[in-house]
């Protein structure tokens, strides 16, 4: 994932989109470089799940429900189950870090092909937990501002396990 915050023309779909592109490959530099038994480890006693791999996979599922799952109307397919609302920050532990990250890169993909044709003012063909239709705009929007925020757990994630800072 190329990573700028300028976006190739000014108008607002680009601008968003460059804006989420910055996020999501800020997310996966942040990855550069860490071994998969430290990418696993979440050293925040209050925070059990609170790995770079778990919060990668978090990411991943989050595109998937907000972006496939409300705006498209398509199956819900993520790990999460009632028992298990958190499954997303699990990653499979047989996957290394680069497997969740390429897991990762591949469904943000995906996921720019299947709504480059959709107008930014498009009603979301499902609804969100309570019950509500979302813009293409407002879920882009919560997209980058979702992995933004846990782009910041990830700075501190990985400085606390490997003493890594930035990226």
């Amino acid at each position: 994932m190329k990573r700028t915050d300028v976006p190739p023309t000014w108008d607002e779909r680009a601008t968003m989109h460059t804006f989420l592109a910055y996020a999501r490959a800020t997310a996966v530099a942040k990855c550069e470089g860490m071994s998969d038994e430290a990418a696993r480890r979440a050293p925040l006693p209050a925070s059990p799940l609170m790995s770079v791999a778990g919060l990668i996979g978090h990411l991943r599922w989050v595109e998937h429900w907000w972006f496939e799952v409300v705006f498209l109307g398509e199956a819900e397919r993520a790990p999460w189950t009632e028992e298990s609302p958190d499954k997303d920050f699990e990653p499979d532990p047989s996957l290394s870090l680069a497997e969740v990250v390429a897991d990762y890169t591949r469904a943000c993909a995906e996921i720019d092909e299947k709504i480059a044709g959709h107008d930014l003012d498009a009603l979301s063909a499902g609804k969100g937990r309570h019950g509500d239709h979302f813009t293409l705009r407002w879920v882009i929007g919560h997209l980058i501002e979702e992995t933004s925020r846990h782009n910041g757990h990830l700075d501190i994630v990985r400085e606390l396990v490997d003493g890594v800072k930035g990226g």
